[in-house]
C-alpha cells in the first residue's frame, strides 16, 4: 500500500494542491483543516508522514507537532508563511523534522516528502558505538554511559551519520543530504538547529562541544 500523507491546512486551495501533487506520485492523502481533527486522523489512520500548517483553528502546528511526539516518529514538515527564525526554531525542537516557508513550489514539497519516506524507512538494525554513545538503530534508542536519551527522528538521522563515520568531515550540505536525501538553498540554518539541539543532548558542556566538533569553514565531525 502506497504512503500515507496527513495534510494539516485550514487554507482549502493549499490543500487541494498539495493533495493534486501527492496523488500525482501516487502517495495517498488524508486531509484536516484543524489541528484537532488531524490529531484524531492520525490517531485513526496512522499516516507515514504529516505535513502542519503552524496557524490553524482549534490546535496549531506547534501544539499538533507536541501531540504526535507524544507517541510517533512519523517524519513532520512544518509549512507556514511564517519564516521567521524563531518559527523555524520552535518547530524543530518541538520534534519536527523539516521547515518550508509560504509560498511554496509543490514539486520541493514532493521530493522533500519522497526524501523523508526513504530516511524513514532505513534500518539497518546494527549498533554503533563512539566514546560512551551507543545508538541502536533497529529500535533508535541512543544511551549516553548507559543514560537514555531522546532523540526527535531528525536528531537520531543525523546522529547516526555521524556515528558510522567517527572522525569524518561532513559539510552541513552533506549531513542534510545523509539525513534527508535532498538539500535546498536556505537549509543551513535549519541543520545548525539540529546539530546545536544534539549538543544540549549528548555534550557535557554544548558551550564547550568535545563530541561534535566544528571545522571552522568546513563543517562538523563526530571525535572518535
Amino acid at each position: 500500500m502506497e504512503p500515507l500523507i496527513l495534510i494539516a491546512e485550514d487554507d482549502a486551495d493549499i490543500r487541494a494542491l498539495l493533495k493534486l501533487y501527492l496523488e500525482g506520485e501516487g502517495f495517498r492523502v488524508a486531509e484536516a483543516d484543524n489541528g484537532a481533527d488531524a490529531l484524531t486522523l492520525a490517531r485513526e489512520q496512522t499516516p507515514d508522514m504529516a505535513i502542519l500548517d503552524i496557524m490553524m483553528p482549534r490546535m496549531n502546528g506547534f501544539e499538533l507537532t507536541r501531540a504526535l511526539r507524544k507517541y510517533s516518529d512519523i517524519p513532520i514538515l512544518i509549512l507556514s508563511a511564517k519564516s521567521q527564525d524563531n518559527d523555524k526554531i520552535l518547530g524543530l525542537n518541538l520534534g519536527a523534522d523539516d521547515y518550508i516557508a509560504k509560498p511554496f513550489n509543490p514539486v520541493e514539497i514532493v521530493a522533500r516528502v519522497k526524501a523523508q519516506l526513504r530516511r524513514a524507512a532505513r534500518s539497518t538494525g546494527d549498533v554503533l558505538t563512539v566514546r560512551d554513545l551507543t545508538l541502536n538503530t533497529a529500535n533508535f534508542q541512543l544511551t549516553k554511559g548507559g543514560k537514555a536519551i531522546l532523540l526527535t527522528p531528525m536528531e537520531y538521522k543525523i546522529l547516526a551519520l555521524l556515528m558510522r563515520s567517527p572522525g569524518r568531515i561532513f559539510t552541513k550540505i552533506q549531513l542534510y543530504e545523509g539525513a534527508i536525501g535532498t538539500y535546498f538553498e536556505g537549509d543551513d540554518n535549519t541543520m545548525m538547529v539540529h546539530i546545536s539541539k544534539l549538543r544540549e543532548k549528548i555534550e557535557d558542556d554544548p558551550k564547550n562541544p568535545s563530541r561534535i566538533i566544528t571545522v571552522r569553514g568546513l563543517g562538523y565531525k563526530l571525535e572518535k
